[in-house]
C-alpha cells in the first residue's frame, strides 16, 4: 500500500506547510552541505519551464546567452568598493588546489559583474561594438545564515543579464525594459501579479546607482523579491577600464546594467498558488498540464485502455503536455490525491460508462470542479480549459493581493496591520534613511519598492510626519 502523505494546514503553520508541500510534491531533497538542496526531476522541470519562458523573451529583445567562469579572482572583487562591501560577508573562497596553496584567493561567484566587466574591457573598443547584450544561466554562491529551500539557499540557480551601452539614456531604457520582461513573465506565465518599482538606497544592489524590483505577495502576506534590474552607471566601467572610441573620436566609459531572477521563483509559485492539498500550477508553467487516469473494474480494462491510448495520442499530437498513469498497483483514489498534491492543472478520468457515453470526466485543480465533456474534439476543449484555468489563477492571485493590501499613516498603524492581518502596507516616506530604519526596527517590515504607479499618493511620512517624498510598499519579506 502506498504511503499516505500529509500536509500541515497552511493556517496552522505556514512554514511547515511549505516544507511539506515541496517535499511531498517531490521537488527537492536536502544536500549534505549546509544550505544547499538537490533539485529532483519535478523541481528541475519547473526551473526548465521558467528558463523557457524567460529565455525566449530575452532573445526576443536581442540578448544572447554566454557563460563565464564560476571562480573569480579576489582582485576582481576588490575593484569596486560598494560591491565588495555588499558581498564579502557571504563569499565562500577557494584557497587551495591540487594540494598547493593558491597565490590569489578565488571566490565562488556571488554574481558576475566583475568577471564580465573584465571581459567587456577586452571586447569593446569602439562605438561600433555597442551595445553588448548578454545573459548567462548559471549557479551562484552566497553563504546564507538562514536558509529556506528555493527561496534562500547557499547555492542557487539563476540567470543574470549584463549589458553595456554608449550612454546613460540607452542603459536606463534597458534597465526598465528588462524589468518589464519580468513583470510580463510573472503575470502571463506564472499568474502572479507584482508591484514593480524602485528600491530605496538602503535596499539597492551593491555597486548599483539605481535598483528596480518586482515584489510578489505570498499567501502568508510576506513579500518575495522575484526579480531585479540595476543601472550601474559607469562604476564598473571605471573599475575595469571599459572604454570605447565614440563617433566624436573621444574615449568614453560605457554605461552598464545587470538584471536577474532565480530559482526562488519556484518558491514563489508554491507560496502564491498552493493550498492545503499541495501545489497548484498555472497551466503555462506546468510540466504536466493534464494527467489521464483509467478507472473501472479490471475485467473491462482492455476496453477502457483501447480508447484511453487513442485519446492520449490525440492530446499529445495537439502539443498538450499530457501524462498517462495507467499503473495497476496504485488505486485511482491514490492517484487523484498524488496529482492534486503535484499541482497538475487538469485530471482526466475515463471508465467503461464514459466510453459508452462518448465522454470523459475532467477535474480542475484550481476549483475542484468536475466536468463531463464529449470526447469529440477533446484537444480543443482541453486547450480552452487550460487557458481558463490560467486566467482564473491570475484573477485569484489579484483578488488575494487586493484583499491583503492596506494603507497606514503611522509606524504603529503599520505594525498593527502586519500583526493582525498580514499583507503589504502602503505608506509615505520622507526619503530619510533614519525613518526607513525606524519602520524596520519597530515592525520588522522593509521598504519593498517605490511603485511606479502607486494606488494612492501618501501625503506624509509614516515615521516622522514630514511631507512624503515617495509612496512605498512595506512588508515583511523572505
Amino acid at each position: 500500500m502506498a504511503e499516505e502523505k500529509r500536509i500541515t494546514p497552511m493556517a496552522q503553520d505556514f512554514s511547515a506547510w511549505y516544507i511539506d508541500v515541496i517535499k511531498n510534491a517531490d521537488l527537492m531533497d536536502y544536500a549534505p552541505v549546509r544550505g544547499c538542496i538537490i533539485f529532483k526531476p519535478a523541481g528541475y522541470a519547473l526551473w526548465e519551464a521558467v528558463q523557457r519562458g524567460l529565455d525566449s523573451r530575452f532573445k526576443a529583445t536581442g540578448h544572447e546567452n554566454a557563460y563565464f567562469p564560476m571562480l573569480i579572482p579576489e582582485s576582481f572583487i576588490m575593484k569596486e568598493k560598494e560591491h565588495v562591501e555588499g558581498f564579502a560577508p557571504e563569499l565562500p573562497w577557494v584557497t587551495e588546489a591540487a594540494g598547493e596553496k593558491l597565490e590569489e584567493r578565488l571566490a565562488l561567484r556571488p554574481t558576475s559583474e566583475t568577471i564580465i566587466g573584465w571581459s567587456f574591457q577586452k571586447w569593446i573598443q569602439s562605438y561600433r561594438d555597442l551595445p553588448v547584450l548578454v545573459n548567462q544561466w548559471a549557479n551562484v554562491f552566497r553563504w546564507e545564515k538562514r536558509t529556506l529551500p528555493f527561496l534562500r539557499t547557499s547555492e542557487f540557480l539563476w540567470q543574470e543579464g549584463h549589458t553595456a551601452h554608449a550612454d546613460e539614456k540607452e542603459a536606463r531604457e534597458e534597465t526598465i525594459r528588462m524589468l518589464n520582461v519580468y513583470v510580463d513573465f510573472m503575470r502571463n506565465d506564472l499568474a502572479i501579479p507584482v508591484w514593480e518599482g524602485q528600491k530605496t538606497p538602503s535596499e539597492r544592489f551593491a555597486g548599483a546607482l539605481d535598483t528596480y524590483s518586482i515584489e510578489a505577495m505570498m499567501k502568508d502576506g510576506k513579500a518575495v523579491q522575484a526579480g531585479t534590474s540595476h543601472y550601474m552607471g559607469t562604476k564598473f566601467a571605471e573599475a575595469f577600464n571599459i572604454q570605447f572610441l565614440d563617433r566624436d573620436q573621444t574615449l568614453k566609459f560605457v554605461h552598464t546594467t545587470s538584471w536577474g531572477a532565480s530559482t526562488r521563483l519556484i518558491g514563489c509559485i508554491v507560496m502564491a498558488h498552493g493550498d492545503d492539498k499541495g501545489l497548484r500550477l498555472p497551466p503555462r508553467i506546468a510540466p504536466v498540464q493534464i494527467v489521464m487516469i483509467p478507472v473501472g473494474p479490471a475485467k473491462l480494462r482492455e476496453k477502457v485502455m483501447a480508447r484511453f491510448d487513442t485519446l492520449h495520442a490525440q492530446l499529445k499530437a495537439a502539443g498538450i503536455r499530457v501524462k498517462a498513469d495507467a499503473r495497476e498497483e496504485y488505486s485511482p483514489g491514490w492517484k487523484y490525491n498524488e496529482y492534486e498534491m503535484r499541482g497538475v492543472p487538469l485530471r482526466l478520468e475515463l471508465g467503461p460508462r464514459d466510453i459508452d457515453n462518448n465522454v470523459v470526466i475532467l477535474v480542475r485543480r484550481d476549483t475542484g470542479e468536475k466536468l463531463t465533456v464529449p470526447q469529440d474534439n477533446l484537444a480543443d476543449k482541453v486547450r480552452a480549459l487550460l487557458e481558463e484555468i490560467q486566467q482564473n489563477m491570475l484573477n485569484q492571485a489579484l483578488q488575494f493581493r487586493q484583499e491583503h493590501s492596506f494603507e497606514a499613516g503611522s509606524v504603529a498603524a503599520l505594525g498593527e496591520i502586519l500583526d493582525k492581518q498580514f499583507g503589504f502596507v502602503l505608506g509615505g516616506w520622507c526619503g530619510e534613511a533614519g525613518c526607513e530604519d525606524q519602520v524596520k526596527a519597530a515592525t520588522k517590515a522593509t521598504a519593498r519598492c517605490i511603485p511606479f504607479h502607486p494606488p494612492k499618493q501618501m501625503p506624509t511620512c509614516i515615521a516622522c510626519g514630514k511631507p512624503s517624498a515617495a509612496t512605498v510598499w512595506y512588508a515583511r519579506a523572505y
